[in-house]
């Protein structure tokens, strides 16, 4: 062997081992972060009893784990898988967001805008009744930013009451969004619009119908179309109440103590269990109908998370997303703004770093527990289970800081990219 082929073999020879330690290294790191988000959600779960549930974990727009655990459906023995569909809740909120504010940025809604000159329904009055002159105030931001004028804590959620509403107004149970809001427009608002803060499924429920109005399509079509089809999600769909309607791929919903709630349909039984009948999921669809993976919900943070480059909408409609409502929503008591607050269907609080915040939604139905976090580093991650927790000494809100437990603990990230695999 001469010379230079001794040196090149010697070269050869010490890269070996090289990149084969390199490799081991990035296993043993994968390994260790899959380990720390592992054990929280295992352990959340036993405490619980939580039958089954999803995970998927995003870094700089790049799926660096997911993980189905336990059973999808623990009768038949089904294991969770990362593209199981689950019921999402609330976190159809953020996305319905996301659809009016493309509207907005193709000028055919503007976010001032008077909601129910939009939405013109004949309203449901009971006798002596007048219609509130205030609901004619109410504007596209005020919905989006909860603050409408609806307090369910003061008064009712209507879109838990699908079968009343049904006999007031005299049509075939369960009520429609549509049923819903001609109730709704008989009834006082529980406050003046845009004076404070209160969470609303209700106002969710007629952004649905403004999308409707302003597209021309109903509203699962215009969000599949305009909202998931660009980012890749495919099996994202309005969810079933009833039982043995499910999307393939949908996991089974239980209930901790089993409980039985009267059915809101006809013709079935009296009682059922919560999650199958016992509210009208199909009404909820801008607040609260969604079902999807957790994959799913990991695209949609991943495509929100540079403004520069977002397929789904441009750079000042995402900070017009996360601004602040106006004073006095959403204010202490002198003047100032809260350390958090709501913006167009996101939960925000900034960070001590210049523009950075941390974004994020949970939702909670009857067998159904849910949680989207958007961090200011990167980070993101969707946590879905099919069962939520009736123990206040178990909240389901504790998934939360597990999560972000899991994250502060590591050190250096995977660089691999799983959206693009399978």
């Amino acid at each position: 062997m001469n010379r230079r082929r001794f040196i090149s073999a010697l070269g050869m020879a010490a890269l070996v081992p090289s990149c084969a330690r390199h490799k081991e290294k990035l296993r043993t790191r994968q390994a260790g972060i899959a380990a720390a988000f592992d054990h929280e959600v295992e352990t959340f779960m036993a405490a619980r009893n939580v039958p089954g549930g999803a995970l998927a974990v995003v870094k700089d727009r790049r799926l660096i784990y997911a993980r189905g655990y336990g059973w999808a459906n623990r009768e038949k023995q089904i294991p969770t898988r990362t593209d199981s569909l689950f019921r999402i809740a609330s976190i159809s909120k953020p996305i319905t967001a996301v659809a009016v504010l493309k509207l907005v940025e193709e000028r055919k809604l503007d976010l001032d805008s008077r909601a129910f000159d939009i939405v013109r329904l004949p309203s449901v009055l009971e006798a002596g009744r007048v219609p509130d002159a205030r609901l004619g105030q109410i504007t596209i931001r005020q919905l989006l930013q909860n603050n409408g004028g609806w307090d369910r804590d003061k008064s009712f959620d209507p879109m838990f009451r699908a079968k009343q509403i049904a006999q007031k107004t005299n049509t075939l149970p369960p009520a429609s969004a549509a049923t819903v809001i001609r109730y709704m427009l008989g009834q006082p608002l529980d406050f003046d619009p845009g004076t404070r803060y209160a969470y609303s499924n209700f106002g969710y429920c007629v952004l649905g119908r403004v999308i409707e109005q302003i597209s021309g399509q109903p509203y699962e079509a215009f969000v599949q179309e305009q909202v998931f089809a660009p980012i890749g999600v495919k099996q994202a769909r309005i969810g079933a109440s009833l039982e043995g309607r499910q999307a393939p791929g949908e996991v089974r919903y239980y209930m901790a103590n089993s409980s039985q709630g009267d059915c809101v349909f006809p013709n079935g039984p009296e009682k059922v269990p919560w999650p199958y009948g016992g509210f009208h999921l199909e009404a909820m669809d801008a607040h609260g109908g969604w079902i999807a993976s957790a994959v799913d919900l990991a695209r949609f943070a991943a495509a929100l998370d540079d403004p520069a480059r977002s397929p789904l909408l441009k750079a000042d409609t995402l900070r017009e997303m996360y601004t602040p409502p106006p004073a006095p929503v959403s204010r202490k008591n002198d003047g100032a703004l809260q350390d958090s607050w709501y913006g167009c269907g996101w939960m925000v609080r900034p960070v001590n770093r210049e523009g950075k915040a941390n974004y994020w939604h949970s939702g909670s139905l009857p067998g159904t527990a849910a949680l989207l976090v958007r961090r200011w580093d990167g980070l993101s991650w969707a946590v879905l289970f099919n069962q939520r927790s009736e123990d206040k000494n178990l909240p389901d809100s504790a998934i939360d800081a597990a999560l972000h437990r899991a994250a502060d603990a590591a050190t250096k990230w995977p660089t691999h990219d799983l959206f693009g695999a399978g």
